[in-house]
């Protein structure tokens, strides 16, 4: 049976070299629709995007994340949970960032569909990054999500990913 959507899932993957080429507004502001659709426990949506595209924002977000690879994107966008507006689940269990990671998701699918490569940095420098981007009390960066056009001369390999069979107990 064809998927178009395991089709698209296939597409993505972390995407560690990029053109040097412009994302047009259009294709962000479709990306974010993605994010918009996504869905979060209760519907709170309990999160903040940043759209980075300046030359002073990106080399922030670069000096947050200082690696030899996360030079070289047009776009980077900031994912932040509000942990005080995620739904929390009778025993405590906090949602925001499986909110975060659905809504961070969607947007990286819909990147993939319109060709373009990204990926998911979670090990940054939180406070610099806090403080560049004057995030209030409270709302906690979770995750930048560089995003350009594929240098395809540097394609990484794709990671092969574990068999069904390993991860899945059927009862």
């Amino acid at each position: 049976m064809k998927s178009q959507f395991l089709d698209l899932a296939a597409l993505r993957y972390s995407c560690r070299s990029y053109e040097n080429r412009a994302i047009a507004p259009e294709v962000v502001e479709l990306l974010l629709e993605a994010v918009r659709l996504a869905p979060s426990a209760v519907n709170y949506q309990p999160y903040r995007f940043y759209v980075v595209s300046s030359q002073e924002g990106l080399q922030a977000m670069r000096s947050c994340y200082p690696r030899a690879w996360f030079k070289n994107f047009p776009l980077c966008i900031v994912a932040c949970g509000i942990h005080s507006q995620g739904w929390h689940r009778a025993d405590g269990k906090d949602h925001t960032d499986i909110d975060v990671a659905i809504a961070v998701e969607h947007l990286v699918l819909a990147a993939a569909d319109q060709g373009l490569g990204s990926c998911w940095v979670c090990n940054f420098q939180v406070e610099k990054l806090t403080q560049y981007l004057q995030l209030e009390e409270g709302v906690e960066p979770v995750a930048m999500i560089p995003l350009g056009y594929p240098d395809e001369a540097k394609v990484n390999d794709v990671l092969k990913r574990k068999p069904v069979n390993e991860w899945v107990q059927y009862r």
